[in-house]
C-alpha cells in the first residue's frame, strides 16, 4: 500500500518549514540517510549540505542545530507510528489482538508494507533504535519539554494506555508499561543486534526483529490477559 502523508510537527523545531519547500524536505529526507549511514555523533550540516548539493548556511535556515533535526524526524515517527496503529486498528474489535497488532507495529513485524513517499521506513526505523533516546536524554531536557516537541511521543503512549486500559481495565500502570513496551522494542532490537549477551538471543539466535516480538508478547499477555 503506498500513500501520502503529512503531520504537523511542532514549529520550535525548525526556523522554517522543510514541508514547504523542494529544498526542506530534500533536508529531511537525506538527514535520515546521513544518520542512518553515519550515525548521530558523527553527523554534521556540512557533510548533509555535500549531500543535497548546497550550504551550511542553507540547513541552519531549516533548522538551528542537529539535535532539533533530529527531533523533527523522531516526531515525523512518532506520529506515523500513532496513525498507522489507529488505522490498523480500525477493524480490530477484541482487545487482546488489539495489543498484538500494535507489538507487531512496533517492531515492524506488521504484515503489510507500507511506502511513504520520500522517507525511508527501514532506514529511519534503525534510526529509531539507535538514536531516539538522545533527543531526551539530555541535560536541559526540562527546557526542551516546555516547548511541547515530545508531543507525539506522550500522544502515541497515551493511545498505547488507552488500549491497554481497554484489554485491562483495573491495570494499574497503562502509561508507564505504554512506554515501557516502546522502548523495550527499540532497546532489544539494538541489544540483540549489537550486544546480544545482553538478551537471551545470543542463545536462540532467531531472527532480531521476530525475537522482539517474542519477548514483548510475553511481557505483555503475562500481564494483561
Amino acid at each position: 500500500m503506498e500513500f501520502q502523508v503529512k503531520f504537523k510537527v511542532n514549529e520550535n523545531l525548525y526556523v522554517k518549514d522543510p514541508e514547504n519547500s523542494e529544498v526542506g524536505r530534500a533536508i529531511v529526507k537525506y538527514s535520515i540517510e546521513l544518520i542512518y549511514e553515519t550515525g548521530f555523533e558523527s553527523f554534521t550540516f556540512k557533510k548533509l549540505a555535500q549531500k543535497i548539493n548546497s550550504t551550511e548556511a542553507t540547513v541552519y535556515r531549516y533548522f538551528s542545530s542537529k539535535h532539533k533535526l533530529l527531533t523533527y524526524i523522531l516526531n515525523w515517527y512518532w506520529s506515523y507510528i500513532e496513525f498507522i496503529s489507529k488505522l490498523r486498528l480500525q477493524e480490530i474489535k477484541e482487545p487482546l489482538q488489539k495489543m498484538e497488532k500494535i507489538l507487531q507495529i512496533i517492531t515492524h513485524n506488521d504484515a503489510i508494507d507500507y511506502k511513504i513517499e520520500d522517507y525511508d521506513l527501514t532506514k529511519l526505523h534503525n534510526i529509531i533504535i539507535a538514536e531516539s533516546s538522545k533527543s531526551y536524554l539530555v541535560k536541559d531536557v526540562d527546557e526542551i519539554n516546555k516547548e511541547l516537541v515530545f508531543n507525539p511521543l506522550k500522544s502515541l503512549c497515551g493511545f498505547f494506555a488507552e488500549v491497554i486500559s481497554e484489554a485491562k481495565p483495573d491495570f494499574p500502570y497503562p502509561r508507564s508499561f505504554a512506554s515501557t513496551l516502546l522502548e523495550t522494542a527499540h532497546n532489544q532490537q539494538f541489544f540483540s543486534e549489537h550486544l546480544p549477551k545482553l538478551t537471551d538471543n545470543h542463545i536462540k539466535k532467531i531472527k532480531h526483529k521476530k525475537y522482539v516480538l517474542d519477548y514483548l508478547r510475553f511481557l505483555t499477555f503475562n500481564q494483561i490477559k
